[in-house]
């Protein structure tokens, strides 16, 4: 079976890592998977979607055979997550190129946000990332 709901992240990032750890602790119905960008499965997805395969400064969420980027990529996983987090959905009201731009100052300040962190998940969350 084909996972979906997968969650294209900067391995290296530690704003990214931390999102990461709070869609795993929000993730209440086991639905999402997730893989770095660094991954065989994040290259392979780069490579096959005709992306760059380095530098990364972009979250991809993979959902239902679409992909996702940028803020959209928050929308929908907000939307998967369900309950309050289906809100995000009213963001939409905006214009993507704003959205973006919006999504681009957090991606251009996120080192200064978080600094270099390590994803530690547990051994039932390692199960939920593909390689």
């Amino acid at each position: 079976m084909k996972p979906d709901n997968i969650v294209l992240y900067d391995g290296d990032c530690g704003f990214c890592n931390f999102w990461v750890q709070w869609i795993l602790n929000n993730d209440s119905e086991d639905r999402f998977r997730f893989a770095s960008l660094q991954s065989d499965f994040g290259q392979n997805f780069l490579k096959n979607h005709g992306l760059k395969t380095e530098n990364f400064d972009t979250l991809y969420f993979i959902s239902g055979g679409k992909y996702y980027q940028k803020m959209y990529a928050v929308i929908r996983i907000g939307q998967v997550l369900g309950r309050q987090y289906r809100l995000l959905t009213a963001l939409r009201v905006f214009p993507r190129f704003i959205l973006d731009a919006l999504y681009d100052i957090v991606a251009n300040n996120r080192t200064k946000l978080a600094g270099q962190s390590c994803l530690m998940p547990t051994a039932a969350q390692r199960e939920k990332f593909l390689s």
